[in-house]
């Protein structure tokens, strides 16, 4: 297995087993849509798999939602498979979806390749810097769900790696606009107790830090099993099941706060769409320093699986972040 890829349990198998309306037409692009970017595949019509872990029940947990509420059926359950259909069958499945997506990729790096020229325009060389750094986005994406190791990864980083060592690629950095300082939405909000489930990775990361730093810097967290959790008075749930902030239709729990709070800072929108790229996987917005952040954050959480430790790493990770942001207008 890569060391990219999420630990997954041998011979324990996630099927999230779907009927989708007739309409809206767009639901079924949706789904489609969600269901490639975490890395699911198709064992049998409206029946996807996805090797059982945390991260991926959470995943398939989430388009189950999104599924109920845009009128369909869906139920999830965890197997193992007996006859018909072995585990080894599975993994080629996966391994074949990510070695085309690798193969998309590395076909897109000889195109770019080819395009090399002696003495090219600084403008010219800006712009394949750019697009080598969305391959390169792109190429993080398909590493995080290539849950076994497929082959094609080596040849496609290997054509990416060759492409930045040519043009010496620099990281870009955002112009940050004027903070907004309204701050009435956040009154009520004060004082509060943030309850949200256990294992936090990067929306519930992000959002502890933008709760701590602009609504509350007193802010408590508490951590708590992911459904059936009643909260106590005082108490607001997040990024959870029935919570008070959490995610809607295409937004992710850091977008909605943002939204719910007035926080009109563009540095923190920024911010917000790295998130959103990270955890819905759906590459909304192309953020490049999403590879990044990425690799940051999944080495926090491997280094601890103490919530309040990793809230406290993050809050480093964003506030170092929001501070490139800041260095420019």
């Amino acid at each position: 297995m890569n060391a990219g890829a999420q630990k997954t349990l041998a011979l324990s198998w996630l099927l999230l087993i779907h009927q989708l309306p007739a309409k809206p037409a767009y639901l079924r692009v949706k789904v489609w849509r969600r269901l490639q970017g975490i890395g699911a595949v198709a064992v049998k019509n409206a029946v996807h798999a996805l090797p059982m872990s945390e991260g991926t029940q959470e995943d398939f947990e989430w388009l189950l939602r999104e599924i109920v509420e845009g009128g369909g059926e869906a139920f999830l359950c965890e197997t193992r498979l007996i006859d018909g259909l072995s585990d080894d069958d599975v993994r080629k499945l996966f391994d074949a979806a990510r070695d085309a997506d690798y193969g998309i990729i590395a076909k897109d790096a000889r195109a770019i390749a080819k395009s090399l020229r002696p003495k090219l325009k600084s403008e010219t060389v800006n712009e394949l810097r750019t697009q080598v750094a969305r391959l390169r986005n792109r190429l993080a994406d398909v590493v995080s769900i290539d849950f076994f190791g497929a082959i094609g990864r080596e040849a496609a980083e290997g054509l990416l790696g060759d492409l930045e060592a040519r043009l010496n690629e620099d990281e870009a950095v955002t112009k940050r606009p004027k903070v907004d300082s309204k701050a009435s939405a956040r009154e009520a909000l004060r004082g509060r107790t943030w309850v949200t489930r256990q294992g936090v990775h990067v929306d519930r990361i992000g959002s502890a830090w933008l709760i701590r730093r602009f609504i509350d810097p007193d802010a408590r967290f508490k951590f708590v099993s992911g459904k059936g959790y009643r909260p106590d008075e005082g108490e607001l749930r997040f990024d959870m099941f029935q919570a008070e902030f959490t995610h809607e239709g295409d937004n992710c729990t850091f977008e909605v706060l943002l939204d719910r709070v007035a926080l009109n800072d563009p540095a923190l929108r920024a911010i917000a769409e790295i998130i959103h790229d990270i955890d819905l996987r759906d590459s909304k917005f192309g953020r490049e320093e999403a590879v990044g952040i990425r690799t940051l954050i999944d080495g926090i959480a491997l280094a601890t699986s103490d919530d309040s430790e990793r809230i406290a790493r993050g809050t480093e990770v964003f506030n170092n972040l929001y501070e490139v942001f800041g260095r420019k207008r």
